[in-house]
Protein backbone atom coordinates (compact mmCIF):
# COMPACT_ATOMS: atom_id res chain seq x y z
CA UNK A 1 0.00 0.00 0.00
CA UNK A 2 2.63 2.45 1.07
CA UNK A 3 4.34 2.39 -2.61
CA UNK A 4 1.24 3.06 -4.32
CA UNK A 5 0.80 7.09 -5.23
CA UNK A 6 -2.04 8.29 -3.28
CA UNK A 7 -5.56 9.56 -4.83
CA UNK A 8 -8.25 11.55 -3.71
CA UNK A 9 -11.83 11.27 -4.56
CA UNK A 10 -14.02 14.25 -3.98
CA UNK A 11 -17.55 12.54 -3.76
CA UNK A 12 -19.47 9.20 -3.22
CA UNK A 13 -19.14 7.73 -6.88
CA UNK A 14 -19.99 4.28 -7.92
CA UNK A 15 -18.28 1.38 -5.75
CA UNK A 16 -17.31 -0.64 -8.49
CA UNK A 17 -15.84 2.25 -10.66
CA UNK A 18 -13.75 3.26 -7.94
CA UNK A 19 -12.44 -0.19 -7.30
CA UNK A 20 -10.58 -0.07 -10.54
CA UNK A 21 -7.93 2.23 -9.38
CA UNK A 22 -7.24 0.19 -6.13
CA UNK A 23 -4.91 -2.15 -7.82
CA UNK A 24 -2.70 1.01 -8.85
CA UNK A 25 -3.50 3.34 -5.73
CA UNK A 26 -4.00 4.03 -2.23
CA UNK A 27 -7.15 5.15 -2.55
CA UNK A 28 -8.86 8.17 -0.51
CA UNK A 29 -12.94 8.39 -1.40
CA UNK A 30 -15.35 10.28 0.82
CA UNK A 31 -18.09 8.69 1.77
CA UNK A 32 -20.59 11.77 1.82
CA UNK A 33 -21.08 14.40 -0.75
CA UNK A 34 -20.39 18.00 0.48
CA UNK A 35 -18.06 21.65 0.01
CA UNK A 36 -14.45 22.28 0.75
CA UNK A 37 -12.82 24.74 1.75
CA UNK A 38 -9.54 26.07 0.60
CA UNK A 39 -8.02 24.65 3.69
CA UNK A 40 -10.44 21.81 3.28
CA UNK A 41 -9.15 21.05 0.34
CA UNK A 42 -5.10 21.70 1.02
CA UNK A 43 -5.58 19.09 3.87
CA UNK A 44 -7.35 16.50 1.28
CA UNK A 45 -4.88 16.84 -1.25
CA UNK A 46 -1.67 16.66 1.36
CA UNK A 47 0.68 13.69 -0.24
CA UNK A 48 -2.05 13.40 -2.98
CA UNK A 49 -0.57 12.20 -6.68
CA UNK A 50 -4.14 12.52 -8.35
CA UNK A 51 -7.31 13.85 -7.81
CA UNK A 52 -11.03 13.18 -9.08
CA UNK A 53 -13.55 16.05 -8.35
CA UNK A 54 -16.14 18.18 -9.26
CA UNK A 55 -17.38 21.33 -10.14
CA UNK A 56 -18.04 22.24 -6.61
CA UNK A 57 -13.86 22.00 -6.24
CA UNK A 58 -12.18 25.06 -6.84
CA UNK A 59 -8.30 24.17 -7.91
CA UNK A 60 -6.44 27.02 -7.90
CA UNK A 61 -3.07 28.87 -7.26
CA UNK A 62 -3.89 29.01 -3.29
CA UNK A 63 -4.31 24.56 -3.36
CA UNK A 64 -1.75 23.99 -6.17
CA UNK A 65 0.99 26.06 -4.16
CA UNK A 66 0.12 23.75 -1.06
CA UNK A 67 0.20 20.34 -2.74
CA UNK A 68 3.47 19.64 -4.28
CA UNK A 69 2.78 16.14 -5.31
CA UNK A 70 -0.24 16.46 -7.01
CA UNK A 71 0.31 15.59 -10.37
CA UNK A 72 -3.07 14.91 -12.29
CA UNK A 73 -6.89 15.94 -11.32
CA UNK A 74 -9.80 14.52 -13.34
CA UNK A 75 -13.06 16.64 -13.15
CA UNK A 76 -15.99 14.10 -13.11
CA UNK A 77 -17.51 17.05 -15.87
CA UNK A 78 -17.81 18.03 -18.87
CA UNK A 79 -17.00 21.72 -17.69
CA UNK A 80 -14.08 22.64 -15.77
CA UNK A 81 -14.46 26.51 -14.91
CA UNK A 82 -13.70 25.07 -11.20
CA UNK A 83 -10.19 24.76 -12.72
CA UNK A 84 -7.80 27.96 -12.86
CA UNK A 85 -5.79 26.15 -15.99
CA UNK A 86 -3.08 28.75 -16.21
CA UNK A 87 -1.87 28.10 -12.53
CA UNK A 88 -2.38 24.00 -13.28
CA UNK A 89 0.34 24.77 -16.20
CA UNK A 90 2.52 27.05 -13.79
CA UNK A 91 2.44 24.05 -11.40
CA UNK A 92 2.81 21.34 -13.63
CA UNK A 93 -0.88 19.55 -12.55
CA UNK A 94 -2.37 17.92 -16.04
CA UNK A 95 -5.94 17.76 -15.78
CA UNK A 96 -8.92 15.91 -17.52
CA UNK A 97 -12.85 16.90 -18.35
CA UNK A 98 -15.75 13.95 -19.26
CA UNK A 99 -17.11 15.07 -22.64
CA UNK A 100 -18.83 13.28 -25.02
CA UNK A 101 -20.33 10.81 -22.57
CA UNK A 102 -23.29 12.92 -21.59
CA UNK A 103 -24.31 14.78 -24.46
CA UNK A 104 -27.68 13.06 -25.63
CA UNK A 105 -28.72 12.61 -21.80
CA UNK A 106 -27.94 16.32 -21.53
CA UNK A 107 -29.95 17.40 -24.76
CA UNK A 108 -33.19 15.00 -23.74
CA UNK A 109 -33.22 16.88 -20.19
CA UNK A 110 -33.18 20.25 -21.85
CA UNK A 111 -35.96 19.33 -23.95
CA UNK A 112 -37.89 17.81 -20.38
CA UNK A 113 -36.95 21.74 -18.87
CA UNK A 114 -37.89 23.49 -22.19
CA UNK A 115 -41.56 21.59 -22.48
CA UNK A 116 -42.46 22.03 -18.66
CA UNK A 117 -41.97 25.55 -18.50
CA UNK A 118 -43.61 26.18 -22.19
CA UNK A 119 -46.64 24.48 -21.14
CA UNK A 120 -46.89 25.10 -17.60
CA UNK A 121 -46.65 21.78 -16.25
CA UNK A 122 -44.74 22.60 -12.91
CA UNK A 123 -47.06 24.79 -11.56
CA UNK A 124 -49.92 22.49 -12.78
CA UNK A 125 -48.58 19.60 -11.19
CA UNK A 126 -48.36 21.94 -7.69
CA UNK A 127 -51.85 23.48 -8.42
CA UNK A 128 -53.90 19.83 -8.44
CA UNK A 129 -51.88 18.54 -5.79
CA UNK A 130 -52.64 21.27 -3.49
CA UNK A 131 -56.47 19.90 -4.62
CA UNK A 132 -57.61 23.23 -6.52
CA UNK A 133 -58.99 20.88 -9.70
CA UNK A 134 -62.67 20.99 -9.33
CA UNK A 135 -62.87 21.45 -12.93
CA UNK A 136 -61.01 23.37 -15.38
CA UNK A 137 -62.09 26.73 -17.36
CA UNK A 138 -61.32 26.41 -21.32
CA UNK A 139 -58.71 29.28 -21.01
CA UNK A 140 -57.32 28.01 -18.05
CA UNK A 141 -53.57 26.90 -18.08
CA UNK A 142 -52.61 27.87 -21.54
CA UNK A 143 -48.69 27.81 -22.62
CA UNK A 144 -46.75 28.20 -25.45
CA UNK A 145 -46.47 25.60 -28.40
CA UNK A 146 -42.95 24.46 -29.34
CA UNK A 147 -43.90 22.81 -32.47
CA UNK A 148 -43.66 25.23 -35.60
CA UNK A 149 -41.95 27.75 -33.10
CA UNK A 150 -38.53 28.90 -33.55
CA UNK A 151 -35.69 27.93 -31.44
CA UNK A 152 -32.47 29.88 -30.18
CA UNK A 153 -29.62 28.44 -29.02
CA UNK A 154 -26.56 30.69 -27.49
CA UNK A 155 -23.66 27.97 -27.59
CA UNK A 156 -23.05 25.77 -30.39
CA UNK A 157 -20.84 22.58 -29.28
CA UNK A 158 -21.58 19.12 -28.66
CA UNK A 159 -24.77 19.86 -26.63
CA UNK A 160 -26.25 22.60 -29.03
CA UNK A 161 -25.88 20.58 -31.48
CA UNK A 162 -27.81 17.74 -29.90
CA UNK A 163 -30.44 20.08 -29.12
CA UNK A 164 -31.02 21.22 -32.51
CA UNK A 165 -31.19 17.87 -34.04
CA UNK A 166 -33.80 16.93 -31.88
CA UNK A 167 -35.83 20.27 -32.67
CA UNK A 168 -37.31 18.89 -36.55
CA UNK A 169 -39.26 16.51 -34.52
CA UNK A 170 -41.20 19.28 -33.78
CA UNK A 171 -40.88 21.25 -36.85
CA UNK A 172 -38.88 24.17 -35.93
CA UNK A 173 -36.90 26.84 -36.94
CA UNK A 174 -33.66 26.61 -35.26
CA UNK A 175 -30.77 29.59 -35.24
CA UNK A 176 -27.98 29.55 -33.00
CA UNK A 177 -25.18 32.17 -32.09
CA UNK A 178 -21.72 31.10 -31.19
CA UNK A 179 -18.36 32.29 -30.74
CA UNK A 180 -17.35 30.91 -34.57
CA UNK A 181 -19.86 29.65 -36.61
CA UNK A 182 -20.18 26.45 -37.75
CA UNK A 183 -18.71 24.90 -41.13
CA UNK A 184 -21.97 24.50 -43.72
CA UNK A 185 -21.94 21.19 -43.61
CA UNK A 186 -23.05 20.40 -39.87
CA UNK A 187 -25.14 23.29 -40.02
CA UNK A 188 -26.96 21.08 -43.03
CA UNK A 189 -26.98 18.43 -40.40
CA UNK A 190 -28.57 20.19 -37.66
CA UNK A 191 -30.58 22.11 -39.60
CA UNK A 192 -29.46 25.38 -37.92
CA UNK A 193 -29.20 29.19 -39.08
CA UNK A 194 -26.19 31.13 -37.63
CA UNK A 195 -27.62 35.06 -36.61
CA UNK A 196 -26.36 37.04 -34.61
CA UNK A 197 -26.80 37.69 -30.43
CA UNK A 198 -29.29 40.33 -31.27
CA UNK A 199 -31.11 38.75 -33.78
CA UNK A 200 -31.16 35.69 -31.41
CA UNK A 201 -32.83 36.96 -29.15
CA UNK A 202 -35.26 39.11 -30.44
CA UNK A 203 -36.42 36.09 -32.64
CA UNK A 204 -36.28 33.48 -30.22
CA UNK A 205 -39.60 31.92 -29.15
CA UNK A 206 -37.21 29.56 -27.14
CA UNK A 207 -33.72 30.47 -26.02
CA UNK A 208 -31.19 27.34 -24.83
CA UNK A 209 -28.33 28.35 -23.35
CA UNK A 210 -25.53 25.80 -23.85
CA UNK A 211 -22.34 27.71 -23.48
CA UNK A 212 -19.53 27.68 -21.17
CA UNK A 213 -18.96 29.74 -18.00
CA UNK A 214 -15.72 32.02 -18.88
CA UNK A 215 -15.29 35.65 -18.07
CA UNK A 216 -16.58 36.84 -21.12
CA UNK A 217 -19.63 34.90 -20.91
CA UNK A 218 -20.61 35.87 -17.23
CA UNK A 219 -24.26 37.58 -17.34
CA UNK A 220 -24.66 36.80 -20.92
CA UNK A 221 -27.81 37.15 -20.44
CA UNK A 222 -29.01 40.14 -18.19
CA UNK A 223 -31.19 42.56 -17.97
CA UNK A 224 -30.29 44.50 -20.92
CA UNK A 225 -30.98 40.63 -22.81
CA UNK A 226 -34.12 39.90 -21.75
CA UNK A 227 -35.32 43.24 -22.44
CA UNK A 228 -34.61 42.50 -25.83
CA UNK A 229 -36.43 39.03 -26.22
CA UNK A 230 -40.28 38.17 -26.46
CA UNK A 231 -42.55 38.85 -23.61
CA UNK A 232 -43.91 35.51 -24.45
CA UNK A 233 -40.49 33.88 -24.91
CA UNK A 234 -39.33 30.78 -22.92
CA UNK A 235 -35.69 30.52 -21.67
CA UNK A 236 -33.92 27.68 -20.28
CA UNK A 237 -30.29 27.33 -18.25
CA UNK A 238 -28.43 23.86 -18.38
CA UNK A 239 -25.43 25.40 -19.28
CA UNK A 240 -23.40 27.03 -15.89
CA UNK A 241 -24.78 29.20 -13.15
CA UNK A 242 -23.65 32.56 -13.66
CA UNK A 243 -24.42 32.62 -17.74
CA UNK A 244 -27.90 34.25 -16.94
CA UNK A 245 -28.35 36.91 -13.86
CA UNK A 246 -30.59 35.29 -11.71
CA UNK A 247 -31.66 38.62 -10.23
CA UNK A 248 -32.56 40.54 -13.80
CA UNK A 249 -34.20 36.85 -14.35
CA UNK A 250 -36.68 36.92 -11.49
CA UNK A 251 -37.58 40.40 -12.01
CA UNK A 252 -38.39 40.01 -15.90
CA UNK A 253 -40.61 36.47 -14.53
CA UNK A 254 -42.12 38.39 -11.63
CA UNK A 255 -43.46 41.56 -14.16
CA UNK A 256 -44.62 39.51 -17.06
CA UNK A 257 -41.82 40.65 -19.47
CA UNK A 258 -40.75 36.98 -19.94
CA UNK A 259 -43.31 34.27 -20.01
CA UNK A 260 -41.38 30.94 -18.18
CA UNK A 261 -38.07 29.67 -17.55
CA UNK A 262 -36.10 26.24 -17.31
CA UNK A 263 -33.34 26.32 -15.01
CA UNK A 264 -30.88 23.52 -13.75
CA UNK A 265 -28.19 26.20 -13.05
CA UNK A 266 -27.99 28.54 -10.61
CA UNK A 267 -25.72 31.15 -9.48
CA UNK A 268 -24.06 30.38 -5.84
CA UNK A 269 -25.87 26.88 -6.44
CA UNK A 270 -26.79 25.02 -4.33
CA UNK A 271 -28.27 27.96 -3.02
CA UNK A 272 -31.24 29.36 -5.56
CA UNK A 273 -32.65 32.86 -5.06
CA UNK A 274 -35.59 33.61 -2.93
CA UNK A 275 -37.11 35.47 -5.56
CA UNK A 276 -36.78 32.41 -8.37
CA UNK A 277 -38.61 30.07 -5.47
CA UNK A 278 -41.25 32.23 -5.12
CA UNK A 279 -42.22 32.31 -8.90
CA UNK A 280 -44.91 29.78 -10.61
CA UNK A 281 -43.80 30.58 -14.36
CA UNK A 282 -40.37 28.40 -13.67
CA UNK A 283 -39.07 25.10 -13.49
CA UNK A 284 -36.37 24.37 -11.49
CA UNK A 285 -34.33 21.43 -10.94
CA UNK A 286 -30.79 20.65 -8.78
CA UNK A 287 -28.11 20.59 -11.86
CA UNK A 288 -29.31 17.40 -12.96
CA UNK A 289 -29.10 17.43 -16.93
CA UNK A 290 -26.72 14.33 -17.00
CA UNK A 291 -28.34 12.43 -14.24
CA UNK A 292 -29.15 9.03 -15.77
CA UNK A 293 -27.75 5.86 -14.28
CA UNK A 294 -26.45 5.01 -17.74
CA UNK A 295 -24.33 8.53 -18.20
CA UNK A 296 -22.98 9.39 -14.63
CA UNK A 297 -21.31 6.13 -14.67
CA UNK A 298 -20.19 6.59 -18.16
CA UNK A 299 -18.55 10.09 -16.16
CA UNK A 300 -17.58 8.30 -13.44
CA UNK A 301 -15.58 5.25 -15.83
CA UNK A 302 -14.15 8.28 -18.32
CA UNK A 303 -12.47 10.12 -15.07
CA UNK A 304 -10.71 7.14 -14.03
CA UNK A 305 -9.52 6.39 -17.74
CA UNK A 306 -8.01 9.54 -17.25
CA UNK A 307 -6.32 9.21 -14.35
CA UNK A 308 -5.15 5.51 -15.06
CA UNK A 309 -3.81 6.24 -18.75
CA UNK A 310 -1.76 9.64 -17.42
CA UNK A 311 -0.08 7.05 -14.83
CA UNK A 312 0.44 5.18 -17.48
CA UNK A 313 -2.54 1.89 -17.24
CA UNK A 314 -5.38 0.51 -19.08
CA UNK A 315 -5.47 0.83 -22.82
CA UNK A 316 -5.41 4.10 -23.04
CA UNK A 317 -1.53 4.53 -21.01
CA UNK A 318 -0.11 7.63 -21.25
CA UNK A 319 -2.69 9.47 -23.51
CA UNK A 320 -5.55 10.43 -21.03
CA UNK A 321 -9.08 10.22 -23.69
CA UNK A 322 -10.13 13.67 -22.45
CA UNK A 323 -7.07 15.71 -21.25
CA UNK A 324 -7.60 19.50 -21.31
CA UNK A 325 -3.77 20.17 -20.31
Amino acid sequence: MGDKPKIWVSRPLFPDVIARLEPVFDVHAELQNRAFSTEELVARLHGMAAAVTGLADRIDDRVLSRAPHLKFVANVSVGYNNFDIDAMRVHGVAASNTPDVLTDTTADYAWALLMAAARRVGAAERWLRAGHWQGTRFDQWLGMDLHGSTLGILGMGRIGQAIARRASGFDMRVIYHNRSRLDAGTEQSVNAHYVDKATLLRESDHLMLVLPLTPESHHAIGAAELTAMKPTATLVNIARGGIVDDVALATALGEGRLAAAGLDVFEGEPAVHRALLALDNVVLSPHIASASGRTRRAMAALAIDNVLAFFGHGPHAGNPPSRIV
